[in-house]
């Protein structure tokens, strides 16, 4: 009874005196970087053709271009869960802002896809580590009431940072004349690309000095003080005395967080709550939005677009992204975090099985192909006698390149209303206080290890499948997590961060 007391004035005393312009400020910072991991994500998609000329790679060489962040950002989120038990939240978000510098400036300056893939895996070990440490973060500083719609905001600022990348993309490759065109001081326009990033990671690095430790991180390393300090100035005096107690009561008083903690000691086997941030993790990644962030231009002028208008559509996309997530980020702490994940599985299986429908309809033509006199496309697009198809290209029907083109934006919308912003709120606040960092490490190397592979294998899927298979097999997996979250997933809305349990 005691336990509930105290959880009781807590939030009482919250509600009261809760600092909310301090806590929103430093919610801010932190998503930071979730911008940078956006940007770092969607910038590609705008240089794939510079780079396919500047290296002169191929299906595989591309994918691996544009998959080898991914790899950094698997390491990235392993190691930055664990060093943060050990050197705190914040120290590792500084550790990611200063690699993010170095990564924007030198995949601009990469005259070789060894060097490229350095500074791409450099900048993937920040993604990594600013997709785990900022919504464990902003779920440690924030009030249980509205945790949710926090959080939220991280998958708002990732999406901004894709819809920046992509505007980026089309403003400078309009103004140059094409992604491969040289811009200023006589450099392509794809390096250009990379090198805007350099502006939102300096004031990430510089930003981060004027935000708190985590609360919870200085009572795990028994740096009681610091802690009521931090807690007194997000929730008041009496509030953060109740709150340090009950931090210390939710960890184990025989050791510190460790690795071995997410085995459950009575049973034996890894704990049940870590599957599910690791299927919530895999799943995000296996229902295939990544293609669309990452592939975007090249899908769009696969089926008979220009670069200019494939460009645009990105841009589309991404406004069409941060609008779903608003829409989410206000219903989050009503309805609940379980059922927003169940109608996105269905909305993504469905409309992604019209992606996938709309691709079955068209007729593959492989690049080198040429065009007898006065070929007419399903298309409606006319060439002239002997054109040679540059680039591979799906050909539809106007009303099927249509109903692809419709069903994708629905499909991404659905993706960034649950889950998108869903999956990395619950990460950083399903796991109990012992296990946070151990359990986030965990689910993050997984969720990044499933984006490589599923970003890897898309171009090899396409090109010997077909993009009607690929997109069914997305369609499948929305609609396995569907039956996943049914049964694994525990709901944590309106309950604090002490009373998680598994």
């Amino acid at each position: 009874m005691a336990n509930l007391s105290a959880t009781g004035a807590v939030g009482s005393v919250e509600a009261e005196q809760t600092n909310m312009g301090f806590i929103i400020t430093t919610a801010l910072v932190a998503t930071i970087g979730g911008f940078l991991f956006g940007y770092d994500s969607g910038v590609i998609n705008g240089t794939v053709d510079g780079l396919r000329g500047a290296f002169g790679s191929e299906d595989i060489g591309t994918g691996f271009n544009v998959a080898s962040m991914l790899l950094g950002c698997a390491v990235g989120a392993a190691f930055a869960g664990r060093a943060a038990d050990i050197f705190g939240r914040r120290t590792m978000m500084i550790v990611a802002a200063v690699f993010f510098v170095i990564s924007a400036w030198g995949s601009g300056v990469a005259n070789s896809s060894g060097e490229f893939v350095f500074f791409r895996i450099l900048g993937g070990l920040a993604v990594g580590a600013a997709s785990v440490m900022a919504p464990a973060y902003i779920s440690e500083i924030a009030p249980a009431r509205m945790r949710g719609r926090l959080t939220t905001i991280q998958q708002i600022a990732i999406i901004s940072g894709l819809f920046f990348s992509f505007l980026a993309n089309y403003l400078l490759a309009n103004m140059a004349g094409g992604s491969t065109a040289e811009f200023w001081l006589g450099f392509q326009t794809w390096r250009w690309m990379f090198w805007v990033e350099l502006i939102p990671a300096i004031v990430f690095f510089i930003a981060l000095f004027r935000i708190p430790e985590s609360p919870r991180f200085l009572v795990i390393k028994g740096k009681t003080d610091q802690a009521n300090a931090v807690l007194t100035r997000l929730f008041g005096a009496e509030a953060a005395k109740l709150k340090v107690e009950e931090i210390k009561s939710s960890l184990a008083s025989d050791h510190k967080p460790k690795l071995a903690d997410l085995f459950d000691r009575e049973k034996g086997g890894v704990r049940l709550i870590v599957w599910a941030g690791i299927g919530l993790a895999v799943f995000q990644q296996l229902v295939g939005i990544n293609i669309v962030f990452y592939y975007g231009a090249v899908l769009w002028q696969s089926v008979g677009l220009s670069e200019g208008d494939a460009l645009m559509i990105n841009v589309v996309s991404g406004a069409l992204s941060i609008a779903a997530v608003i829409a989410g980020l206000l219903v989050i702490d009503r309805i609940g975090r379980k059922p927003m994940l169940l109608f996105g599985s269905l909305g993504m299986a469905v409309t992604l099985g019209l992606v996938a429908y709309a691709f079955s309809t068209g007729n593959f033509l492989a690049a080198g192909t040429v065009l007898e006199a006065g070929t007419v496309l399903a298309s409606g697009t006319a060439y002239p006698e002997g054109a040679v198809l540059t680039n591979s290209m799906l050909d539809l029907r106007p009303e099927m390149g249509l109903l692809a083109l419709v069903s994708a934006n629905i499909y991404v919308m659905f993706f960034n209303f649950s889950w998108g912003p869903v999956m990395w709120v619950m990460l950083g606040e399903m796991f109990p206080n012992q296990i946070r960092g151990s359990g986030l490490a965990v689910s993050g190397f997984a969720q990044w290890i499933a984006n490589f592979g599923i970003t890897m294998s898309f171009p090899i899927m396409a090109a010997g499948l077909g993009l009607m298979t690929t997109y069914s097999f997305y369609a499948v997996c929305a609609l396995i997590s569907f039956f996943f979250v049914l049964a694994i997933v525990r709901e944590t809305r309106g309950k604090e961060l002490e009373q998680m349990t598994g």
